[in-house]
């Protein structure tokens, strides 16, 4: 997730709404103007805006483009649904689609001949509900292990591949001001999506949160907190905070999504790294979260500007269009081919590239019941990162509501 951005998101910055009800819907705008309804913030806007002009004049329209707070997008794209007022194109963070989906809002993309061709899997499981494509993300993105290249160089430590090697790489970089690792374990989405490699990866599933499986993973994490590896601030820090602790140098190493590279880069000072996060074991498969935004084409009641949202969304999501948006915005393009391009230029989205491989669809399990899941899942972690319970009863407790 970016910011899932986030549920999170962590992948969407919240902006300030325009106008939607009165100017967003497909039948209220004039028929040579799509209306695209987003959640970029200020700085990923720009990116997008250029593809978007680029893809509107080629399938002979203009763009309107509004951007919203993806905190409220929900609500509102509900609320248009009832009132016929839907946008042509309408973006959503990947485990929205499916609940958008089931409400009838959205008209399958293999209409316009989008299948998901060439993307991962899990890309086409998160934009895919009742069996038909709903939505396709030209970018995507998931969580690693970012590191300070010179503390572990100076500690003579290699970046850990097990959880073993994790825990023994965060006591031993953690020193007076500087602790080994940061993480969010927040009381949102965030907190959920940076736990489920842990989880996922150790054989546990959202379905069955009080498996020996799911405690084993909450124990580990809890005990780089209790051990004092890990600042027990965790519980409040949203991934943005996180970012602001490594680049101050008080961890040496953070769980964290590549959307932070632009102000990584900026740092000054700073010899960064990223590896995928370390498995259970050497030779387990690590199973993380996918983030990133979807395209979908709503029911507008208008077959010839739906046929024209079609097109324009197969242009956005073409693979020179996901390499421009992943350079801007600090992501990985969705389809494997154009990916892997983008990992011959840069050995940190390489890093990224690979764990997208096998990232997992947050709704694939549970569909549009996810939500209650991730809620459990983050009280869970509340509870047991802040001393009120064991990870067995944290997790037990979280599943009885």
């Amino acid at each position: 997730m970016r910011r899932t951005h986030t549920a999170v998101s962590a992948a969407s910055a919240a902006v300030v709404v325009l106008g939607l009800s009165a100017c967003s819907g497909g039948a209220r705008a004039d028929d040579g103007t799509l209306v695209v309804t987003d959640t970029l913030s200020d700085t990923s806007a720009p990116v997008y805006q250029e593809v978007y002009d680029a893809c509107a004049a080629e399938v002979g329209m203009k763009v309107q483009a509004n951007h919203v707070a993806g905190s409220g997008l929900i609500a509102t794209v509900l609320q248009q649904a009832s009132s016929d007022t839907l946008p042509d194109v309408l973006m959503l963070d990947n485990p929205d689609v499916q609940q958008i989906a089931s409400s009838g809002a959205l008209s399958p993309l293999t209409d316009y001949g989008i299948t998901g061709e060439g993307f991962p899997q899990g890309v086409v499981d998160a934009g895919t509900y009742d069996g038909g494509l709903y939505g396709i993300a030209p970018v995507v993105n998931t969580v690693g292990l970012f590191y300070d290249v010179d503390a572990l160089a100076e500690a003579g430590i290699e970046p850990p591949t097990t959880w073993d090697e994790l825990r023994a790489a965060a006591e031993a970089l953690t020193t007076d001001g500087r602790y080994g690792l940061a993480f969010s374990a927040a009381n949102t989405f965030e907190g959920t999506w940076q736990f489920l490699p842990y989880l996922w990866s150790n054989g546990a599933d959202e379905d069955d949160l009080t498996s020996p499986e799911a405690v084993e993973a909450l124990s580990f994490v809890n005990g780089l907190v209790q051990d004092g590896f890990a600042s027990s601030s965790v519980v409040n820090w949203s991934q943005n905070d996180v970012n602001d602790q490594f680049i101050a140098g008080k961890a040496a190493m953070m769980v964290n999504g590549p959307w932070n590279m632009p102000a990584l880069e900026a740092a000054e000072g700073l010899d960064y790294a990223a590896v995928p996060l370390p498995v259970p074991e050497a030779g387990d498969t690590l199973e993380a979260p996918l983030g990133g935004e979807a395209f979908t084409v709503p029911r507008t009641g208008n077959p010839d500007k739906m046929a024209k949202a079609g097109d324009f969304v197969a242009c956005v999501t073409r693979g020179e269009h996901q390499l421009a948006m992943a350079t801007g915005r600090g992501a990985v393009p969705s389809d494997t081919e154009v990916a892997a391009q983008a990992a011959a230029e840069n050995p940190v989205v390489a890093t990224f590239v690979d764990t997208v491989q096998t990232a997992r669809s947050r709704t694939a399990l549970l569909g549009p019941d996810w939500p209650g899941a991730a809620t459990q899942i983050y009280t869970a972690q509340q509870l047991a990162l802040t001393g009120s319970e064991s990870p067995a009863e944290a997790l037990e407790r979280a599943t009885e509501h």
